[in-house]
């Protein structure tokens, strides 16, 4: 039987000034590709799982949707494309990992893709996502005059070789501020805090990767946040990694006020920029 290889992402063109992205969304890995993973690793454990069944709201809210269909294991899409560390000096996976999260290799036998694999990997799966999250970016500063890039994360909330003890349930960051307006940041914490049942924080140990880091240009009119949410917020954690739509449903009203209030945000400034320009 024959697998054909899905395209590098799924995207959905919205009408309103925000762009959510799932760049680790993505479970599949070439059957080539696989046959040289461990048996733990083609069970792909670190995906950000059903991010799109999560956010599902955010297509009905009007937003552009954009979604990685490959493991992070294939090519990491929010990492930079020279593989250079996000946090120097800590503990960090790479832009074609070699181990997972709990520090296992990816790989049997010690094996590891050479620069000519990661290469092509590159060309085939990184760029065209990033063409793509970048053409959308553009379209949308150009009809709204600003832009709200929502990159959305999830991940296990006990990590030991990333961070000490539980993870906060939602992780707000802006690269320490950089990569959006101040104010946007500090109501979306003051939702994210005022949301019974959940801890929250603001550039904590996540702080937003290459792709918030890269798109985030406040004085050019994107603003860029990434959200990492504990997994148990909506999901089981180990294996199957199934949903649970009853714990879901707890978190989504907190995700959908916090996506509104990054709409709000585009709208008051996209006004503001119509005014200036005597539109």
């Amino acid at each position: 039987m024959t697998t054909t290889a899905p395209p590098p992402f799924l995207f959905h063109q919205g009408t309103l000034p925000l762009l959510v992205s799932m760049p680790h969304a993505g479970t599949y890995v070439p059957p080539e590709l696989a046959a040289r993973f461990t048996s733990d690793a083609r069970q792909v454990p670190d995906t950000d799982w059903h991010m799109e069944r999560l956010y599902a709201f955010a297509k009905g809210m009007g937003a552009s949707i954009l979604v990685a269909t490959h493991s992070r294991y294939v090519v990491d899409l929010n990492r930079p494309p020279d593989g250079a560390s996000l946090y120097p000096g800590q503990s960090v996976t790479g832009l074609c990992p070699t181990d997972t999260f709990d520090d296992t290799p990816i790989y049997g036998g010690g094996e590891r893709p050479d620069d000519a694999e990661i290469a092509a990997r590159r060309e085939a799966v990184w760029m065209p996502y990033h063409a793509q999250l970048s053409t959308e970016l553009e379209r949308l500063r150009a009809v709204h005059g600003v832009a709200v890039l929502w990159d959305a994360h999830s991940i296990r909330s006990v990590l030991p070789r990333f961070f000490e003890g539980k993870l906060p349930d939602l992780n707000l960051g802006t690269a320490s501020g950089e990569s959006c307006d101040p104010a946007l940041a500090q109501e979306l914490l003051q939702i994210a805090e005022a949301a019974e049942g959940y801890s929250a924080v603001l550039n904590g140990r996540f702080k937003g990767g290459y792709i918030t880091r890269h798109y985030g240009q406040p004085g050019h009119g994107v603003h860029a946040v990434q959200l990492e949410m504990t997994q148990c917020s909506y999901m089981q954690e180990v294996l199957p990694f199934d949903y649970l739509p009853e714990v879901a449903e707890k978190v989504q009203p907190h995700l959908r006020q916090m996506l509104a209030a990054a709409v709000a945000f585009a709208q008051a400034r996209s006004t503001r920029s119509n005014h200036k320009q005597g539109l």
